[in-house]
Formats: C-alpha cells, sequence, structure tokens
C-alpha cells in the first residue's frame, strides 16, 4: 500500500489525483502532517509525500530502522514539476515509485541513486540475495573500475559492465562460502528440497533436517528456490510450515508423476503410503537438475523412527529469451514493456540499423550482436543459443516480432528448455492506418508480397481470396528493385472486384522523421512511387475518402450503388463463363 500526504490545497489536488489514478494501491492520511506520515511510515511498504523534502526528512528521521526495514519515500513539490526519490530508493522502491507518480502527473522524476543515474543495473536491484562487500564493489562498477564475474552456476542476470579479471567480484553462486574482500555474492535461487514426511511430523524436525542437509553439504540456504512433496502431503502441518519459516513456497505433485521418476533409492514404505515409491528425491528431480544430496532422513533425540527424508537437487536457472517489436521507428511508439526489457537484457541480438534506433536504452555491459540484412534465420538461431547458455536474451525487430519479423524463425528454433517471452509492438500496417485516417475500421488482411519465402501462386491466391471477400488489403513488401512485377499483379486482382475510384492510402517510413503519406485510387496509382519502405493499403467497396482521411466505416450494411451493381454483374458474369468452361471439360 501506498500512502499519501499532503499538507496545502494544491498538495492535495495532486495527491487526490494520484489516489484516482491508483485506487486499489493507495490510502489517504488525513489529519496533522507530522502524525499522517508517522502512521503511514508503520503501515505502508512506501509513501508519497506532497510536501517540500526538507520538511519529510525531519519528518522521518527519527522513524528510520535501517535500509532493509524502511518504506520507500517519495516527495512531489507543491507546483507538482517534480518527484523525487528521497528514501529507499533500491529496496524500497522508491526511484520505480518516482517514475510513476512523475508519468501520472506529468512531472519530471528525480532519482539521485548513483547506479540508476548513469543506467546501471544495481547489485540489490537484481531480485537475488546479495551479501559481502555490495558498496565497494558497486563503486568500483560505477567508477569503471574491472570487476570479474565469477558465475559458479547459469542464471539470466541483467547486463553487468565486468571483466575476465579485476581487483573486485561479483560471485554468482548457491555454495555456503564467506565474501572476501572486494567480492559480492549473489545467490540464485538454482535449490530445491524434496521432503518426504509421516503423518504429524514436528515442523522443528523437518526443518532442523532440511536445514542440517543444506549446511553439510556446503549450500546456501539463500538459494533454496522451494520444497517439494507429494499432493497428498500438500497440507502436512510440519511442512507447510517449514516452507512458511524458509520463505519459500511449497510445491506438490501428483503420486503417479512422481512415480515415472527415476531415483536412485526408491522404496516400498512410500508407495504403501501414498502411492509412489519415492517422495524426497522424486518431488526434487521431478523438473530436472542435479541431484547433490540423496534422500537422508531426519534424526531425534530420543533415538525413536525418522518421520522426515530430504533430498536436494540443483536446478539451474532457465535462460529467457524476450522478442522484441521495437514499433515502426519512432522512440515514442516504442512501448514502456519492450523498453523495460532492452533494460534487463544482457545480451542483444538483431538486425544493425534496428540495433542502431535503441543503441541509447542498453545498459552498460549489455553484449550486442548484430548482423547486417538477410539473416534472419542465423539471428534466430544465435538468440536460442545465448538463452540455452542461462543468459537473459533480447531478439528485437521492426513493428511486432510476430508480423513478418523475428518471433517466428525464433519459436521455430526454441524449445521447451529456455522461457520464451513476447513483446508486442506497434505494426506497420497500425502506423500507417493511423496516418491515413481509418482504413482499418471493418476487417481486413496483412499480405506480403515478397516471394522469397512464399512462392508467387500461394500469394496470388491469398491476393485473390481478398479481393473476394471484400477485405481491405495492407500490402507489406510491395516493391523492390528486383520485384517490380508483383505489387501491378495484386492491383489488377482487386480491381476485379473493386471500383477504380477506390481509395488507396501510401503511406512511406510512417511515424519516423522523413514519414510522408498520400491518398489516391485504385485506378490511379503508380506502383513505380512505391519501394519497400512503403505500406499500401487498399480499401474495400465501402471505403470512403473523407476530409482527405481514408474510411472504411464500422459496421456497415450494404447499399446497392451503380459502383457495386456493375461489381456484382462482373462477379456473376465471371462466375458464369467459369461454369460453363468447367462443362465443356466434363464432356
Amino acid at each position: 500500500m501506498i500512502g499519501l500526504i499532503s499538507a496545502t490545497a494544491a498538495g492535495a489536488a495532486a495527491r487526490d489525483r494520484l489516489a484516482a489514478a491508483w485506487p486499489d494501491r493507495t490510502r489517504v492520511y488525513e489529519g496533522p502532517v507530522a502524525d499522517a506520515v508517522r502512521a503511514a511510515f508503520a503501515s505502508c511498504e512506501q509513501l508519497v509525500c506532497f510536501l517540500a523534502t526538507g520538511a519529510v526528512v525531519r519528518l522521518v528521521a527519527p522513524l528510520l530502522a535501517g535500509k532493509a526495514a524502511d518504506p520507500g519515500v517519495v516527495c512531489v513539490d507543491e507546483g507538482g514539476r517534480f518527484a523525487v526519490s528521497l528514501l529507499g530508493g533500491h529496496g524500497g522502491g522508491a526511484n520505480d515509485l518516482a517514475r510513476e507518480v512523475a508519468g501520472v502527473l506529468g512531472a519530471e522524476p528525480v532519482v539521485t541513486t548513483a547506479t540508476d543515474a548513469v543506467g546501471l543495473a544495481g547489485l540489490d536491484t537484481l531480485g537475488l540475495p546479495v551479501e559481502g562487500d555490495v558498496a565497494a564493489v558497486s563503486r568500483a562498477l560505477l567508477d569503471g573500475e574491472a570487476v570479474a564475474l565469477r558465475a559458479e552456476v547459469a542464471w539470466p542476470l541483467p547486463p553487468l559492465p565486468v571483466a575476465d579479471e579485476g581487483a573486485y567480484t561479483v560471485r554468482l553462486t548457491d555454495r555456503l562460502v564467506e565474501p572476501g574482500e572486494g567480492e559480492a555474492v549473489l545467490r540464485p535461487p538454482t535449490l530445491v528440497v524434496g521432503v518426504g514426511a509421516s503423518k504429524g511430523a514436528p515442523v522443528e524436525e523437518v526443518l532442523a533436517l532440511v536445514e542440517g542437509a543444506l549446511r553439510e553439504a556446503g549450500l546456501s540456504a539463500a538459494s533454496l528456490a522451494e520444497l517439494a512433496t507429494v499432493d497428498a502431503k500438500a497440507e502436512e502441518p510440519g511442512i507447510v510450515e517449514a516452507a512458511r519459516r524458509l520463505g519459500v513456497p511449497l510445491v506438490t505433485y501428483g503420486a503417479e508423476e512422481l512415480a515415472r521418476i527415476d531415483v536412485p533409492h526408491p522404496s516400498d514404505a512410500p508407495l504403501a503410503a501414498v502411492g509412489t515409491p519415492s517422495v524426497a528425491e522424486a518431488a526434487a528431480l521431478v523438473r530436472g537438475g542435479e541431484l547433490l544430496v540423496p534422500k537422508r532422513k531426519s534424526e531425534r533425540a530420543d533415538g525413536g523412527p525418522a518421520r522426515a527424508t530430504c533430498a536436494v537437487v540443483r536446478r539451474p536457472g532457465r535462460g529467457r529469451l524476450a522478442v522484441v517489436g521495437l514499433g515502426p521507428g519512432a522512440r515514442d511508439l516504442l512501448t514502456p514493456r519492450a523498453e523495460a526489457e532492452l533494460r534487463r537484457t544482457s545480451v542483444l541480438v538483431g538486425l544493425d540499423q534496428y540495433v542502431d534506433q535503441i543503441r541509447d536504452l542498453l545498459r552498460p555491459g549489455t553484449r550486442i550482436l548484430e548482423s547486417g540484412l538477410g539473416a534472419e534465420e542465423e539471428r534466430a538461431r544465435t538468440a536460442v543459443e545465448e538463452a540455452r547458455r542461462g543468459r537473459a536474451v533480447a531478439l528485437i525487430g521492426s513493428g511486432d516480432a510476430g508480423v513478418y519479423a523475428m518471433a517466428s524463425p525464433a519459436l521455430a528454433e526454441a524449445s521447451d528448455d529456455i522461457d520464451v517471452v513476447g513483446v508486442p509492438g506497434v505494426t506497420a500496417a497500425l502506423a500507417a492506418g493511423a496516418v491515413l485516417g481509418a482504413p482499418l475500421g471493418h476487417d481486413h488482411v496483412s499480405i506480403s508480397l515478397s516471394d522469397l519465402h512464399t512462392p508467387w501462386e500461394v500469394i496470388e491466391r491469398r491476393v485473390r481470396a481478398a479481393a473476394e471477400a471484400d477485405l481491405v488489403v495492407t500490402f507489406y513488401n510491395p516493391r523492390s528493385r528486383g520485384r517490380d512485377w508483383q505489387l501491378p499483379k495484386a492491383l489488377a486482382i482487386l480491381a476485379g472486384h473493386r471500383a477504380p475510384t477506390t481509395p488507396v492510402g501510401v503511406v512511406r517510413n510512417a511515424s519516423r522523421p522523413d514519414e510522408s503519406s498520400r491518398l489516391t485510387t485504385l485506378a490511379a496509382l503508380d506502383p513505380a512511387t512505391v519501394d519497400m519502405m512503403t505500406v499500401v493499403t487498399v480499401g474495400n467497396t465501402a471505403t470512403r475518402e473523407v476530409a482527405g482521411r481514408m474510411v472504411t466505416p464500422r459496421g456497415y450494411r450494404w447499399q446497392e450503388t451503380p459502383e457495386r451493381q456493375e461489381i456484382q454483374k462482373a462477379q456473376e458474369a465471371r462466375e458464369t463463363r467459369e461454369t460453363r468452361e468447367t462443362q465443356e471439360e466434363a464432356r
């Protein structure tokens, strides 16, 4: 919950705007300001104070408990011009909150955290437990000193400007090690503990077993991702409470699924009790990984029989492939989600000209793999291979990556051994449509006229089907130096089903600085004026030019007009001719 506090009428007005925008996230604190700040500080994860920063500093100073416990605090000035991240920039999320508040109020976010200011991923913002000399290593990264990355396990980290060797080290490990001087240790959640227990097994026995198994194997409890067990034990109090105290989820699997897992130590006892010869080992191994600690039993102080078993598996982090659509080219048409993915990726794969569009958004340390035109399959393979190495990868394309772009070849290469995220973008058809007016107001289709990947016979059949169905058609890749006859052929097919006066929109470099557009007709369009940077949109029989804009009515009713009557007669004559030809062939 975000606590909102104000002291003046202007502050209250801005406060109420934020409360209206985030009704489920905010709570307004009324009354004396000092009392309101104290109450919000004690009960909220974050605060937005519509007060001077000096006043907020004096009010919160006596309340501070520590970096790990204090809420994030953002201050907004009386004029609503700035949203200042004052306290808890990383741990309390104030830096991100300042940006969000600024977006709602039209203010400027002010973030002074050093790593954020230079676009560097802070070690305490990676979503992993971190310990050791974090401040010194962070300073070294900021100062451009050599910092080595020692990754003992694979994990998709965001970009960090690291080197092979250095006086400082970022160590990525799940082992129980003490950080050295000038070393920050990141703990990825790679460890899964499978747990079995008899009915009524006390939490102390389960917890001692799990913690002892990790400690004796030299593994860090900070890297524990989950406890796993069989469905029949999903509500066993000792297991449930052990997961709660360890701060990890409890994941359960069906007995039939666990029974199919090959384990080194099957037993008749769990088979008789819950229907699987293994609980601890099978539950830990069911999603793959390396068995580090085979099944072991708990020990009781009274010497009685063990009531719990556990096994430990290392499950390395899965690589992550984000297929990102950059939109048609304009920076303000790049979605916030796409920008966030670009900032979290450690490896960027893309066409060189697209990389140039967003190079300034990449964080320091991002590895860029770029290539020229015509290497789509190679780029897709490269991106998937990098993700399989456990890295965070972004594969970029223009428009929407799933429309005549990189998503198809990438997903054809990818299997279920990596995580794949699709990030939609504004397509060329949509960008061109917005320039023209509303040509896509009813049913429409996009067709690429490039026969590099699709035989022309297939393309022609699709154009003919769209013509007969009276769909608005957007042509991608309409004409190039080596392909100058496809567009005239496609227009001729459409002309057999639409009047010569049918509106046609031609947009070149939609949304880019050299954008140009014109509205013409099916009869008047000169294909020689079209190139590969152009999108051609042909209306249907209802599309009209209205005040210089191309408009296709939504939900229109068919009305008899001379044009439509003429088209209908032509279609009937053609169908009659084709029927006669078929009958003659049959005879």
